[in-house]
């Protein structure tokens, strides 16, 4: 099996009421528990039917079936077809996508997001940690580069990709990028932050 991750967006104040110890069991219960009525890997937004439970949503991002795979392809894609890209458009992409998962590629080694390091004090298997005061910085990158995407069709069209594996069309890779932004700007609406547990 490979790498996995389960994407959450949580009321930040509900998980730090919890004992550190006690919160990547709290995580856990909330991505995989038995209240789900629906299938796990069902494109889009979940939450569990019990009551209470109202303190976090689950986001199944398409054409993963929960793997982290997807996103290395991504990040290779990108790699190829950035430097054809507008230099507005690649910069907040650059940014948007590395503050997610793309974590400083070859050829975005010095760009980062720009936002300060945080740590993250809990005790948890994360693959992604972000609080909710980085929302509003990262849901405006999105806007600024949702419009935009067709733009990318021309870049990514010219390298080459096998259309049956992990994101290897220019549909597939706008896909997981307009997945991203719904949780970005659903985390923002609420106040919340987003958690990817690793699985």
């Amino acid at each position: 099996m490979g790498l996995g991750i389960e994407v959450l967006i949580a009321d930040w104040g509900r998980v730090e009421a919890a004992a550190p110890e006690a919160r990547h069991d709290l995580l856990i219960d909330a991505a995989f528990g038995e209240a789900y009525s629906d299938d796990l890997f069902e494109h889009g937004w979940s939450w569990s039917t019990q009551p209470g439970e109202d303190w976090y949503r689950r986001y199944a991002l398409r054409n993963t079936c929960g793997s982290y795979k997807p996103h290395f392809y991504a990040g290779h894609r990108w790699d190829h077809m950035r430097d054809s890209v507008t230099p507005g458009l690649r910069d907040v992409l650059d940014r948007f996508n590395d503050v997610l998962f793309w974590h400083g590629l070859e050829d975005t080694t010095g760009v980062g997001p720009g936002l300060p390091e945080l740590p993250c004090p809990w005790e948890a298997d994360l693959l992604l940690w972000l609080p909710p005061g980085r929302m509003p910085v990262i849901a405006g990158w999105w806007r600024e580069a949702a419009p935009q995407l067709d733009a990318l069709r021309e870049p990514f069209d010219r390298i080459d990709t096998d259309p049956d594996g992990w994101v290897g069309t220019f549909e597939a890779f706008v896909d997981l990028l307009t997945d991203w932004g719904e949780v970005v700007t659903e985390a923002e609406r609420r106040g919340w932050g987003i958690v990817g547990l690793r699985c």
